[in-house]
């Protein structure tokens, strides 16, 4: 029964099925890229690996999704995770001008070394909304981000304005 019935639907679908036309441009209008941090200091380190994928509408308009994947730690002091997924805008009025909007939603796991008392191990999801300004020249684009939703107690980053760069293939 099983079998037959998953038999009829694949002849269905494919009954209907038609052929993609030779000039579909989607796959030229994708583009790939993000980002890939490293800071090293004397017990420090922390690692950024943040992929993504833009779809360009026009020269002057585009939107894409990304992931992104933190981890940091200080040796005898903490370590922390943090893992989320955005979305992203950008608008290029002008040739080398970007101007862009991303939303990160965030979970974030911090692990405090049991010699610090005051600071309780947490675990959340943080919001992020940047706001940036950017130039971009070929494939690159660097810029500066503000995040709107920015809370110094929650944010994994130092403040609300950040630097960026930005690669596209």
């Amino acid at each position: 029964m099983i079998l037959s019935t998953v038999l009829i639907c694949l002849t269905v679908l494919f009954s209907f099925s038609q052929d993609m036309p030779a000039n579909n441009d989607f796959w030229k209008n994708v583009q790939f890229g993000g980002g890939i941090g490293l800071n090293l200091g004397n017990g420090f380190f922390s690692g950024a690996l943040a992929p993504n994928a833009l779809y360009r509408f026009s020269p002057y308009v585009a939107t894409g999704i990304g992931l992104n994947f933190q981890y940091s730690s200080q040796r005898d002091v903490f370590q922390s995770t943090v893992l989320g997924a955005s979305v992203v805008g950008l608008f290029n009025p002008y040739r080398g001008l970007q101007i862009s909007t991303e939303f990160e939603q965030l979970h974030v796991n911090r692990n405090f070394d049991e010699q610090f008392i005051d600071n309780a191990d947490d675990q959340y999801w943080y919001p992020a909304l940047f706001l940036g300004l950017g130039f971009t020249s070929g494939n690159i684009t660097f810029g500066i981000r503000y995040d709107v939703l920015y809370d110094a107690n929650k944010s994994i980053q130092p403040e609300a304005w950040m630097p960026f760069i930005r690669f596209w293939f």
